[in-house]
């Protein structure tokens, strides 16, 4: 079982050595096909009822999601497609530029990128929510 959460940064692992001490060149693809993947993912989930990211929520809002939920997570859905896409569109780049700009952006740069996306989508996550629990208090209190 633990096994399964670890073979990904196994993987990982292997490729950077595999990269490091030959000079196989389609490894660098492996950036593109990691990002292509996680894009296919997001872009084909927005055209079913229930987007992934929309699933995830389900599961930890115990099966049911309100209408706020509903509507920011598919708006959600969307903003990760465009944002997975520039950064696959960037990783097809880097293939093509000098080593150390290739390691730069799908070494750091990019999961710096994805992790100011999390924070900040958190963030305005937090702030909408209370907005939309207000609003919810104010219409249950008028009625």
């Amino acid at each position: 079982m633990r096994l399964k959460y670890i073979f990904p940064i196994l993987i990982t692992f292997a490729v950077i050595l595999v990269f490091h001490y030959t000079k196989i060149y389609f490894i660098k693809f492996y950036p593109v096909a990691a990002n292509l993947t996680t894009f296919l993912v997001f872009f084909a989930s927005s055209f079913s009822k229930e987007t992934v990211i929309q699933k995830f929520a389900k599961s930890l809002e115990g099966g049911i999601l309100d209408d706020f939920t509903k509507n920011y997570t598919r708006k959600l859905t969307y903003i990760w497609c465009i944002i997975t896409f520039i950064n696959f569109i960037i990783s097809i780049i880097t293939v093509f530029l000098p080593e150390k700009w290739w390691a730069l952006y799908n070494g750091c740069i990019s999961y710096f990128a994805i992790g100011m996306v999390f924070v900040v989508e958190y963030i305005i996550r937090i702030v909408l929510r209370k907005k939309y629990r207000k609003n919810d208090i104010r219409e249950i209190s008028n009625r």
